[in-house]
């Protein structure tokens, strides 16, 4: 088939490289323009760019998509088929009408549930067991396509969104190739989506990555996981910012009623901090402004932790007065 593709990071290398390694015609690869990146703020190709630039392929990096310009060019590519994994962009409706089949979208959920821009992030904040693949027929709205293929995937007790993430892009990339196999015999499925039951998985924000200490320990083991590489976890200790990588639920000495956010105990693999609920976090992995990853052992030994210190962060805006 000649195909469009349109992705971004690199969740998105596997399906294109599985589209190349299938032998389909990739007549363009529209990725986002190059964005500047670490301390030199030095441009920086998108994943997609790279691997497109590896395997030969005609990249394009517009800036705009909804102009005359735009849609005269991917017309001009006379493509069977659009394929779009996270490209970053809402795709109006003039352009999904482009190819002669239309676009089909790899979203990493089962959707309905967690339509959206961080799907992998929330099923992991929402501390749920399952999620998955879908390919759908795309249309105007906000994941809101009818349903190709779908395959399930168990969620690990201790995966971390970009582990999770890797996970279902190989997936993804899986469960598409066998989606343009059945499309092309005229097989490939279509079912509406259940409204009634759709989620959302709205864009992360910096102030998502605050811990709310307030929240019972097993919803911020969940956060801690989900907020990674962005926003992170992230609190303050005696006026300086500390963020939490790793950290799991862990039950507190019998009879305490600490505020959350207390340091009750230094162990060898764990800062143990009281939660809501009466509940513990076993903090296993931090790192303070400016320094390295460490472990907890080590965090407490630089910092002369001792049980009864504090942990912080700061209320919500929504959440504040006028006078605050």
């Amino acid at each position: 088939m000649r195909i469009v593709f349109m992705g971004t990071p690199s969740l998105a290398v596997p399906t294109l490289r599985r589209l190349h390694q299938d032998g389909h015609d990739l007549v363009a690869v529209v990725t986002q323009p190059d964005r500047p990146a670490g301390r030199g703020h030095r441009l920086q190709p998108s994943p997609v760019t790279v691997a497109a630039r590896e395997l030969g392929l005609p990249v394009w990096q517009p800036t705009k998509i909804k102009t005359p310009e735009f849609h005269a060019d991917l017309a001009s590519l006379a493509a069977d088929i659009g394929v779009v994994v996270a490209y970053g962009r809402i795709l109006p409706p003039h352009l999904l009408e482009t190819p002669r089949r239309g676009f089909l979208n790899v979203h990493f959920s089962l959707l309905p549930k967690y339509r959206g821009a961080a799907p992998v992030n929330w099923a992991i904040a929402h501390d749920e067991a399952l999620t998955g693949v879908t390919v759908m027929y795309m249309d105007a709205g906000l994941d809101t396509g009818d349903i190709a293929l779908q395959t399930e995937c168990w969620i690990g007790r201790e995966e971390t969104a970009p582990e999770l993430g890797a996970r279902l892009a190989h997936l993804g990339a899986e469960l598409l190739s066998d989606a343009l196999r059945q499309l092309a015999e005229g097989q490939l499925p279509r079912r509406p989506q259940d409204a009634t039951q759709a989620t959302y998985a709205p864009l992360l924000k910096r102030e998502d990555g605050w811990i709310d200490w307030s929240l019972p320990a097993t919803a911020i083991a969940a956060r801690i996981r989900a907020f990674q590489p962005f926003p992170g976890s992230h609190t303050y200790l005696a006026g300086r910012r500390v963020t939490f990588w790793r950290g799991q639920a862990a039950p507190l000495p019998d009879g305490t009623t600490p505020p959350p956010g207390t340091l009750l105990a230094v162990t060898d693999n764990a800062l143990l901090i009281a939660c809501g609920q009466g509940t513990g976090l076993a903090a296993q992995e931090l790192q303070l402004e400016g320094r390295a990853r460490v472990s907890a052992r080590d965090f407490a030994n630089g910092l002369r932790l001792q049980p009864g210190a504090c942990f912080m962060s700061p209320m919500p805006a929504s959440l504040r007065t006028d006078s605050e």
